[in-house]
């Protein structure tokens, strides 16, 4: 009798285990599937305010001298083109202008040296090495002077005799499509260059489109 009253004691012993394990693991089942489902406010989302007010992509080009020479060179062509003016831009070991000034009823060949400086902002300014205007001994601000006065320049261009330097406003140029391009570095004498170029999303027309695609996508 007594081993029977043993024996029924350890069978609700397991039946009250089982029981019990049995209503945690339902438990964790039940948790789980609540977490998975239950509904999530919009606002608990990433928020695309970065994406918004980034309006441009950057890109960074890494070209040569003669690349960059002949892109210069190109575009005083086009600059001169209808006047009786001439001269023309040689990167080398630095950047040498050579050209011709109007002396009296004639002209004198120009040479002229700079060394290249990149500015913090994207532009570069050339300052003065070495000038001369054919055999004429002038001093050199008298020489920027009359360079400033007759050599057609684009007006992100700017001539300052009395600093004997050359500021190229590079941000400042007017490129189809509205890309906005920098000196980021130019090292002519490893013929290193790279130039900055900073591409607008409205100019490729994408820039509504993705912020709607992204407010769609959170939505």
């Amino acid at each position: 009798m007594r081993v029977k009253n043993r024996q029924i004691k350890i069978n609700n012993k397991w039946k009250a285990g089982f029981l019990g394990l049995l209503i945690f693991n339902a438990a964790i089942l039940l948790l789980l599937l609540a977490l998975i489902f239950w509904p999530v406010s919009k606002n608990e989302f990433p928020q695309n305010s970065v994406i918004d007010e980034q309006e441009s992509s950057e890109f960074y080009i890494q070209t040569t001298k003669q690349n960059l020479n002949n892109l210069i060179n190109a575009y005083i062509e086009k600059l001169l083109e209808g006047t009786d003016h001439h001269y023309r831009i040689f990167l080398e070991d630095d950047v040498h202008l050579m050209g011709e000034l109007p002396v009296f009823s004639s002209t004198v060949p120009l040479s002229v040296r700079f060394e290249p400086i990149e500015q913090t902002n994207g532009d570069l300014v050339l300052q003065l090495k070495s000038i001369s205007v054919g055999l004429l001994e002038l001093p050199n601000k008298k020489i920027m002077e009359y360079m400033d006065k007759f050599l057609p320049m684009p007006e992100w261009v700017t001539i300052d005799p009395d600093s004997q330097e050359i500021y190229v406003a590079v941000t400042d140029m007017n490129l189809q499509g509205n890309f906005d391009v920098a000196v980021q570095h130019m090292d002519l004498e490893a013929n290193n260059i790279t130039m900055k170029l900073v591409v607008p999303y409205e100019t490729l027309g994408i820039q509504d489109f993705s912020r709607e695609a992204m407010q769609n996508l959170f939505e």
